[in-house]
């Protein structure tokens, strides 16, 4: 999209992963001049992590929190950004999860009749189902799910932002406060709008906010058996094409340092051989990333509490898939037409801390 160029912008996105992209584009369909800043060379968690969207999670497996609500926004959203793009991203997958012991199939059964729980099941198998799996008692087949390829979202829709997105790294000391907003390398904004994940933490006006960012490691790796849905039990394993396979992921909230590790990847080799029989051939690439994860596992979204100006749009930790479609509208409906946030994810239930 080329930039008819000016000098005064409504708004400025700190930070082009998948919540500057998302919110980016829905705020230039709403007819708003907005410029991105992509900070170069810095933890960039969106390209990092898997992609993965899975309506039912956790180690106790229960619907995603608010699931009714951003599973039906999920693929209209990223098929309409792959059709301004001309890509193709968005896999569309079942997800099959084996059951550990016939107490968690029994627990399963009971689940089908959740009208809550049932639209995210396609399948429930009370035996085992394939030999390349240590399922022995069968597993749960759920639907609504899949994964995204986020870099070639991201690359897709830098060159479809073109001129109003620059890659550069963004000197918040460098920022001027004036009448109608901000000045900022002698370009006016009438707003600044965070998105720059783990990197908020710094930023003078969002410092207070209890960010709680979590490494996570991935792997690439060459193994056989190829079905036709990601298996996911302890590990994920996603299908990139051929034989190579994308594993994950870690959770680690003690060891922030960037760069991948050894013991990562051994637990994640370790929990894949739990789920697969197939051998790994060989391990292709290993990363890390820093998710900007938060303590109440809510995403912030919101205006800082003295700047009118001044809002973010931010700490979506590893869900980022699922809920950066559904709340980039509700953010969009907050700045443009002054819709309330819901107050799980408002900032103003942290004002109190400041």
């Amino acid at each position: 999209m080329a930039l008819i160029w000016a000098m005064e912008f409504d708004f400025l996105i700190i930070g082009q992963g998948l919540a500057g992209t998302a919110l980016g584009y829905r705020l230039l369909k709403e007819g708003k001049n907005v410029l991105i800043l992509d900070q170069p060379h810095q933890n960039q968690s969106s390209r990092i992590a898997a992609g993965l969207y899975n309506p039912v999670t956790g180690r106790k497996m229960v619907k995603t929190w608010m699931g009714e609500l951003l599973f039906p926004n999920i693929e209209p959203f990223y098929r309409e950004l792959e059709e301004v793009t001309g890509r193709s991203f968005l896999n569309s997958k079942q997800i099959y999860r084996p059951f550990l012991s016939v107490e968690e199939q029994n627990e399963w059964m009971g689940h089908s009749s959740d009208p809550e729980i049932q639209i995210f099941i396609q399948k429930i198998f009370t035996e085992s189902q394939y030999s390349e799996l240590k399922d022995p008692y069968g597993g749960v087949l759920l639907c609504m799910s899949g994964w995204l390829d986020i870099n070639s979202l991201l690359d897709g829709m830098g060159e479809f932002f073109g001129d109003r997105l620059r890659v550069e790294s963004f000197q918040e000391g460098e920022l001027e406060k004036n009448s109608n907003g901000w000045s900022y390398r002698g370009i006016l904004f009438k707003n600044l709008i965070y998105c720059s994940g783990v990197a908020s933490k710094d930023s003078r006006f969002f410092s207070f906010l209890p960010f709680a960012p979590v490494k996570g490691e991935i792997l690439e790796v060459e193994q056989g058996f190829n079905p036709d849905f990601i298996v996911n039990r302890g590990v994920f394993r996603v299908h990139l094409g051929g034989k190579t396979f994308r594993v994950g992921s870690t959770y680690t909230w003690h060891d922030l340092e960037l760069g991948p590790t050894e013991r990562a990847k051994v637990e994640l080799l370790d929990k894949l051989n739990e789920v697969v029989k197939v051998p790994v051939e060989g391990v292709i690439s290993h990363k890390s990333g820093i998710r900007p994860a938060t303590k109440d596992r809510k995403p912030f979204l919101g205006k800082h509490p003295t700047h009118e100006s001044v809002y973010i749009f931010n700490g979506f930790g590893a869900k980022g898939v699922s809920l950066i479609p559904y709340f980039s509208g509700q953010m969009v409906d907050f700045l443009l037409h002054s819709k309330p946030l819901i107050s799980e994810v408002d900032i103003t239930r942290y004002f109190k801390y400041i």
